[in-house]
């Protein structure tokens, strides 16, 4: 792999170091939502919302659609939705497995 691809890894990664932007990633999984609707399942404010998503679309992980006054926000490709899951399926397998130890030992 050319450091650039490395590079471009690292930085996406960044992007998915914030909490916030996991939830919203989780709601945007099957199917485009509004910022509004955003705020509404995120509970945030609209502000902080379009600042998360304006940070998701420059890396290239949500694309917009303006509809009207609305602007809809879409996963850019669906791998991404696959390397979300899997992080999820390997951080709850080392959790239960946490757990299993310490109940055993």
């Amino acid at each position: 792999m050319s450091k650039r691809l490395f590079e471009l890894h690292a930085e996406m990664c960044k992007v998915f170091s914030n909490p916030v932007r996991l939830e919203m990633l989780n709601i945007l999984r099957d199917k485009q939502w509004s910022v509004t609707d955003l705020v509404s399942k995120t509970d945030l404010s609209q502000a902080n919302v379009s600042q998360h998503l304006s940070i998701m679309k420059a890396k290239g992980i949500v694309l917009s659609t303006r509809k009207g006054k609305h602007v809809y926000y879409r996963i850019a490709n669906p791998k991404i939705i696959k390397a979300f899951d899997l992080i999820k399926e390997a951080l709850a397998e080392t959790l239960n497995k946490q757990r299993y130890c310490k109940a055993r030992g």
